[in-house]
């Protein structure tokens, strides 16, 4: 058995999310029936990320382990031949070791959520960011970023379906930046984590879009993270923009 390594973009649009699914279309369940149609019978893709359903990627890494030994380009090239009509591309290909694990070996995950902030609905970006109609203040949203950065018990923004142990998380970086033009304004809010809570980045964004409409002040927001409560969240963000983009390994 050899290891391989690869690098994923997708559109989530279509999928359930990333993990198989009985009668429902996955992320891996398509790149595991392209496995099979070149020959590698009950391949597993393990990958880094498990993305909600309607979730993209540009940067989702994950690993499998073959019978047979390809040449990466090739066997990228194969698998790209049987993905063409999917939504999904594999964006390169190498032989990893046997140590290596597309989840567990992660130190680090980069999410970002696009909101294009314009009256028009959008066309060319439907479903691909989240079309939010009213006046964003982005200095207010800035300011109560700062304040979920670090170490805390995220209760308040984890799914009532959230199967993780603990709720604390840390928070390296979450940033929020803005390119405007005469017909709209792209705001773009990052983040990176070792790991994250079953839609925690979702809940997160949902209560930053509440203080830059002004309906929260970043009081509010404190009091919703100390709250440890579920139904202080905000209404939570929708998944069509949201993307996993990097995942970093030592």
């Amino acid at each position: 058995m050899k290891r391989y390594r690869f690098k994923i973009e997708y559109n989530g649009t279509p999928f359930c999310g990333w993990q198989r699914q009985t009668n429902l279309t996955s992320v891996q369940g398509e790149i595991e029936a392209a496995l099979t149609k070149i020959g590698e019978l009950n391949a597993i893709v393990h990958g880094a990320g498990r993305t909600d359903a309607g979730v993209h990627a540009t940067g989702q890494i994950a690993h499998t382990d073959l019978q047979k030994r390809w040449q990466s380009f090739r066997l990228m090239e194969a698998l790209n031949a049987n993905l063409r009509q999917s939504g999904i591309a594999i964006l390169s290909c190498e032989g990893a070791n046997n140590e290596f694990h597309a989840r567990f070996s992660a130190i680090k995950r980069r999410y970002i959520y696009r909101i294009i902030q314009r009256r028009a609905p959008l066309t060319v970006d439907s479903g691909l960011a989240w079309n939010v109609r009213t006046y964003l203040d982005l200095t207010a949203m800035k300011e109560a970023a700062k304040l979920l950065i670090g170490n805390h018990d995220f209760t308040t923004f984890r799914s009532t379906e959230c199967q993780v142990t603990s709720p604390v998380k840390t928070l390296d970086t979450l940033d929020v930046n803005a390119v405007a033009d005469s017909e709209k304004m792209i705001v773009i809010i990052s983040t990176t984590a070792r790991s994250y809570l079953h839609k925690q980045v979702r809940s997160l964004v949902g209560c930053l879009k509440y203080v830059g409409e002004g309906k929260w002040t970043s009081e509010n927001l404190q009091e919703a993270l100390i709250a440890r409560n579920r139904k202080a969240c905000a209404p939570i963000a929708p998944a069509c923009g949201l993307y996993l983009t990097e995942v970093y390994y030592e």
